[in-house]
């Protein structure tokens, strides 16, 4: 007798299974195809950002063997620099970047100070290279900039927490020196001189400064 219950239990069991995939054995299917679709699309992804990143090395490693040539044209590197920038991941995007500002820095200042503004700005770009950025367009705006306009950008900088805040205090120092206020440029220079959080240069530009200054 138990056996003709099971075959009548398995029987039910059966078309149970049949109605519950006639009913949604296609959802089902779709959704199995999804699964795999996403794995499939995020190993692509990963696949297409290996290759990106090999991609940027490469053209960095290119542009950074082309400005160590003697003699190298430093708005051709510049230009490659900015090239190798163009699609790739952050990180390179931003060496890149900062490259192709330095080697224009002297060739042509104004597109040198123009690179770093952008810099500076570019959201996309992580908060440590943005003000080191903002830093060197006041360093390299000396003699180009208004000295009260390099001043009043990189003050918000000028705070103890940002880790380019004594590089920052010393181009405030120069940038008042230029504008002919040595009250203020002493002022700055003695509070780096005394700051031992500072780097070791830094402290003793600024002595050697102050000694010219007759601080």
């Amino acid at each position: 007798m138990s056996d003709i219950f099971d075959e009548v239990e398995e029987d039910l069991r059966a078309d149970r299974a049949q109605r519950f995939l006639k009913r949604y054995g296609t959802w089902i299917a779709v959704a199995m195809l999804l699964v795999v679709a996403g794995v499939a699309g995020l190993q692509g992804w990963r696949w297409w950002q290996d290759r990106q990143s090999v991609k940027a090395a490469e053209a960095f490693l290119a542009a950074s063997a082309a400005a160590a040539v003697p003699n190298a044209d430093a708005k051709a590197v510049a230009a490659q620099f900015v090239g190798a920038a163009a699609g790739a991941p952050e990180g390179y995007s931003t060496l890149a970047r900062l490259r192709a500002a330095a080697l224009l820095v002297g060739a042509d200042t104004p597109a040198a100070l123009a690179q770093y503004d952008a810099l500076s700005r570019d959201t996309a770009v992580e908060p440590l290279y943005r003000d080191l950025a903002t830093l060197l367009w006041g360093l390299h705006g000396l003699g180009v900039t208004e000295p009260a306009q390099i001043e009043s950008r990189l003050a918000p900088l000028a705070v103890a927490t940002n880790p380019w805040h004594a590089s920052v205090e010393e181009v405030r120092a120069l940038a008042a020196l230029q504008r002919g206020d040595a009250t203020a440029a002493r002022q700055g220079l003695e509070a780096l001189a005394n700051d031992v959080t500072a780097p070791q240069g830094v402290r003793e530009r600024a002595g050697r400064l102050l000694a010219g200054l007759g601080g």
